[in-house]
């Protein structure tokens, strides 16, 4: 059984290092080839699209990991909602931004997260591993391509068509499950609690590009943006393991001594990252000389983020999800007002801090 599990969890980590690896280099060569302010409006335009399509995900992924790991089938009908969703949420962003290309990036999340939801619900590890995979290496081929030949504005279009490999899964559940709503019946408070989670958890991890953009400007937000990919790097380890304990959660198993030696991992990465990262970065990317500075105050975001993963697998589990709900409400509450009493004097340094207080306070309301 030992062997069993790490075999599974050696999938799921594989897929997530080798796959964050590669956007990473592939989002390393774009800050290196393009302003702050270019970089800053991609991820602006990015965080839109993720926004919108946390609107849609009625079926987030934290549902139908739990559902498809209990084996209940809801999928099929959660998808259908979620594709309809899409539709109406797309028809918006066009009346709002007139660009095609974002309405292409909505339906990319909308899939990939419904897919690998059920992928990591039914513990079908090594599809998500090679799922997982081609997408990663469609980003960094079809985005470096989508650069020479169109520039910038090619990016966001390549981002979407890297999600087209999700489509099968959907597909074969469609096949597979018929729709039926009565399927439904006695889960919809868990669904929409997960729901608004989804919705809370998306503009959360978005607030900063939407703040900023208006306050500080679009340069500031590439240097954030660029701080933010060191973080997500080291967070790989925290999301493998809140990827893998979900299902098992869900199923009453807690894997406490992996979550410890997560948490003792996330320490570790933060020290590192505050104080090594900020000595290399600038050699590499001369351009954004304001990411030293920040870096080293959300560096140890990666701690309080590991917490908030470890306590929201088990609530999850337990279909308890409105304690994490509360939770987002709490961490976006704190991040706007941090951020408007701290940025307008403090500039990206009270970006950084706003981001790393609302991290802890999510932390502590769930604690």
């Amino acid at each position: 059984m030992k062997f069993g599990k790490l075999k599974e969890l050696s999938f799921i980590g594989s897929a997530d290092i080798i796959g964050t690896g590669i956007t990473s280099i592939f989002w390393f060569f774009l800050a290196s080839q393009i302003s702050p302010e270019q970089y800053g409006e991609i991820f602006y335009y990015i965080g839109i699209a993720a926004t919108a399509a946390a609107f849609a995900l009625i079926g987030a992924q934290n549902t139908i990991t739990v559902y498809s790991s209990k084996n209940i089938k809801v999928e099929s009908t959660l998808y259908f909602l979620s594709l309809i969703l899409g539709m109406i949420t797309s028809f918006v962003l066009m009346l709002v931004f007139y660009r095609t290309d974002i309405i292409f990036l909505l339906f990319g999340y909308v899939i990939n997260t419904l897919a690998m939801g059920e992928l990591l619900g039914t513990r079908s590890f090594f599809s998500y591993f090679k799922h997982n995979l081609i997408q990663k290496v469609l980003t960094l081929v079809l985005g470096i391509l989508a650069f020479i030949i169109f520039g910038v504005d090619g990016i966001i279009l390549a981002l979407a068509i890297s999600y087209t490999s999700f489509t099968i899964v959907i597909y074969n559940r469609f096949k597979q499950t018929k729709i039926d709503f009565n399927s439904l019946n006695g889960r919809v408070k868990f669904i929409i609690n997960n729901y608004v989670i989804e919705v809370l958890t998306k503009s959360n991890s978005n607030l900063n590009r939407f703040f900023t953009v208006p306050i500080l400007g679009f340069a500031v937000l590439g240097n954030f943006s660029l701080a933010l990919q060191v973080v997500n790097v080291g967070l790989i380890f925290t999301v493998i393991i809140f990827k893998y304990t979900i299902p098992y959660d869900a199923l009453g198993e807690e894997n406490k001594k992996l979550k410890k030696v997560s948490l003792l991992i996330s320490i570790v990465i933060a020290f590192l990252g505050a104080l090594v990262a900020p000595s290399i970065i600038p050699i590499f990317f001369p351009e954004y000389g304001d990411v030293t500075d920040v870096i080293r105050i959300i560096s140890f975001s990666i701690i309080p983020m590991t917490l908030t993963k470890i306590y929201s697998s088990k609530f999850l589990g337990e279909e308890n999800s409105h304690r994490i709900l509360y939770s987002k409400v709490v961490s976006m509450v704190t991040f706007v007002i941090a951020m408007i009493i701290l940025s307008p004097d403090y500039g990206i340094i009270g970006l950084g801090l706003s981001y790393l207080l609302s991290t802890v306070a999510e932390t502590i309301c769930l604690i």
